[in-house]
């Protein structure tokens, strides 16, 4: 438990080195994560499956790259840039830290994480995501065939249809409203866009996901991203309210960009 504390509290503050304008400050900061203890290692052993044979994707993960959170270029293949149009530039250049939705307590969307744990709870037919970072939120994803609604109403999550692809959980996503960021460093979206998310559990320890981002009103075309996350076996997501005591975004100055 301690582990895991001390590891979010690592991944928040991250927010706060934005502050750190001077050299000081920066090896400050430097010094604290050389300092801080070693991750855990993941457990090991094959996935677990239910009686039917199909994989069990159930547990408690917590994102195991920063790719998710900080800037999602980092998890794009090798030589792969960003696909960004004019106005996602233009977006980019004028978006400040302070004005970031996740920082001010907002749900952080898809397919942006933040370093707390979740987990999916299947409940046919339904499979849920539920968050315990930001405002303790969650997804609900239908997996009895539906298709989206012709003209959704724009929300944070968008309407999400799933389905299984052999071990894999492949979710289908349309509906968002444009307010999110997908990252620290700002990359925009428009109400546009549209997310395939696809979730395997090569391991009993690690769940790999794989996004497909299209959205042609900021992007000039589909990109795909990869990350990991990793299981904390033993472990219960706790409540946890962002909005209480939070005194952070007053502080954050300056353009957007990764801790």
């Amino acid at each position: 438990m301690l582990q895991r504390f001390v590891y979010q509290i690592a991944a928040v503050s991250g927010v706060l080195v934005l502050l750190a304008s001077s050299a000081a400050a920066q090896n400050s900061a430097a010094a604290a994560k050389a300092a801080a203890p070693a991750k855990p290692a993941a457990p090991s052993g094959p996935a677990p499956r239910h009686a039917d044979g199909r994989i069990d994707i159930s547990g408690l993960w917590r994102p195991a790259d920063i790719f998710l959170i900080e800037d999602i270029a980092l998890g794009l293949r090798p030589g792969e840039t960003i696909p960004l149009n004019a106005w996602s530039q233009e977006k980019m250049k004028k978006q400040l830290s302070k004005d970031d939705p996740e920082a001010n307590c907002l749900p952080t969307g898809v397919p942006r994480h933040a370093p707390y744990p979740w987990k999916f709870v299947e409940s046919p037919p339904y499979i849920y995501m539920l968050f315990e970072g930001n405002i303790h939120s969650f997804r609900q994803v239908y997996m009895d065939g539906r298709a989206h609604p012709t003209d959704p109403n724009p929300t944070w999550y968008g309407h999400s249809t799933g389905r299984w692809d052999k071990d894999t959980l492949v979710i289908d996503t349309v509906g968002f409203n444009d307010k999110f960021w997908f990252d620290f460093v700002g990359h925009p979206h428009t109400e546009q866009l549209h997310t395939v998310e696809r979730y395997a559990r090569p391991d009993l320890g690690s769940l790999a996901e794989e996004v497909v981002i299209t959205d042609p009103g900021a992007y000039t075309k589909p990109f795909t991203i990869n990350a990991k996350h990793r299981l904390m076996p033993g472990d219960e997501l706790l409540e946890y309210i962002c909005q209480e005591n939070q005194r952070d975004t007053q502080h954050l100055v300056g353009p957007a960009g990764r801790p």
